[in-house]
């Protein structure tokens, strides 16, 4: 399968305008994944530009979750490759991923209920203390990475948490969201993938975390954010990948096409050509709002 021909000017896309050509921040080539007989991905590719937000749709059993594990080094696709900045990579494990840049934040939020917000942000990645206490008794440097964290959540302006002495536990749904969104933010220097970073919040919690996904765009760094929620979605993504049968059945833009027909591509009920060729107001979807539309 050939590359993905994306859209590379990010903001020409967000107005609606036409696309050209750039170069990609991460690309995955032909991405092919089997267990056994069950086929995971069919050859998928992929490109992510910086400060884009790139949403990932599909239904249960299209490949979305293997495909970030491939992303991300949880996975290694049996063919295929990928590249960072144009560089050719290869995870062997998800910490290859984030030593190259790259941050997941799953479903399953990876925190340590028990631990304060500054700890969880630093889990696995503690600072030790400068001074001889650090260098031979591995004193960790907690008043400095409290520092840290503080002005990281500053950054991302995630003003609800007021103490970061406080343990993750007592922090609500929406809150602990942000911790993880946060520690990837820090850490994730290229890349950073979110898995369903809405799918258990109220109305009033995921509009915060949709805020935080629109700052981190803001900073340049390019998202993933794989969701079921189509609102959610088309809120915030400047392009969608469809995903179906382990297959990449096309790439769209919100302003290209609408909820229904991303859903209806993403289900099988009708195809991206099919989709701009539907009867409407006399255009077609993609000329509808002036977006281009893309497809593998």
């Amino acid at each position: 399968m050939s590359p993905e021909p994306g859209a590379a000017s990010v903001e020409n896309a967000r107005q609606g305008g036409h696309v050209t050509q750039g170069a990609p921040t991460l690309e995955a080539r032909g991405l092919v994944k089997t267990f056994g007989h069950v086929v995971g991905l069919a050859g998928v590719s992929l490109k992510l530009y910086p400060g884009e937000v790139l949403a990932i749709i599909g239904d249960n059993g299209a490949g979305k979750s293997t495909l970030i594990k491939c992303l991300s080094g949880a996975l290694t696709p049996d063919e295929g490759e990928m590249l960072l900045d144009g560089a050719k990579v290869e995870f062997k494990s998800p910490v290859d991923a984030r030593r190259a840049g790259i941050e997941t934040v799953y479903q399953t939020l990876a925190v340590a209920p028990a631990l304060d917000i500054a700890s969880n942000l630093y889990l696995g990645r503690e600072v030790r203390d400068s001074g001889p206490l650090g260098r031979f008794f591995r004193k960790l440097d907690t008043r400095g990475m409290r520092a840290k964290a503080k002005d990281e959540l500053k950054d991302l302006g995630i003003g609800t948490i007021q103490d970061i002495t406080q343990k993750v536990e007592t922090l609500s749904g929406g809150q602990r969201q942000a911790v993880a969104v946060a520690r990837a933010a820090a850490f994730g220097s290229k890349v950073v993938i979110l898995d369903e970073p809405t799918a258990a919040l109220g109305v009033r919690e995921s509009g915060q975390v949709l805020a935080l996904i629109k700052r981190l765009r803001g900073r340049g760094l390019p998202v993933i954010l794989i969701s079921h929620n189509m609102p959610h979605v088309f809120e915030v993504a400047d392009r969608i990948h469809i995903q179906r049968l382990g297959r990449c059945a096309g790439v769209i833009t919100p302003r290209s096409h609408t909820m229904e027909e991303a859903v209806a591509i993403m289900t099988g009920a009708t195809t991206l050509d099919e989709a701009a060729e539907a009867p409407g107001d006399g255009k077609s979807a993609a000329g509808r709002d002036g977006g281009d539309r893309t497809r593998t």
